[in-house]
């Protein structure tokens, strides 16, 4: 297969085809920048997120309410977890998504989530 040279300037990003990033990243070809506040974004909704994390919100409190605190208060700690872990480390799973998804691959480009670079 003949593969393109990389240029001199490393500094602009390039566009990789989904299989070529697949196989590059592991090898450590490409140099991979992610805008953290856009994938956070990005992620939540890909994941859907929000729409998990109010039921066991809601769920959660009115067990809890009802004198089921047991049962209501590990809802209320993973609705509230699951925020935080998606901040705390979405652009692994952006990452993870976009090695095994090309249709998340192309849009995390297309947004400008996700930058590829040739390394140096």
């Amino acid at each position: 297969m003949n593969e393109p040279e990389p240029s001199a300037d490393t500094s602009s990003p390039i566009y990789v085809p989904h299989q070529e990033f697949c196989a590059g990243v592991p090898m450590g070809r490409f140099r991979l920048i992610v805008n953290p506040e856009r994938a956070q974004k990005y992620v939540k909704h890909r994941l859907f997120v929000v729409g998990i994390s109010l039921p066991l919100l809601g769920i959660g409190t009115a067990l809890s309410l009802w004198g089921y605190l047991w049962a209501g208060l590990p809802l209320v700690i993973v609705g509230v977890l699951l925020h935080r872990v998606i901040k705390a480390h979405a652009a692994k799973i952006l990452l993870y998504l976009a090695m095994h998804d090309a249709r998340t691959y192309d849009q995390a480009i297309e947004y400008e989530i996700l930058e590829v670079r040739y390394a140096n």
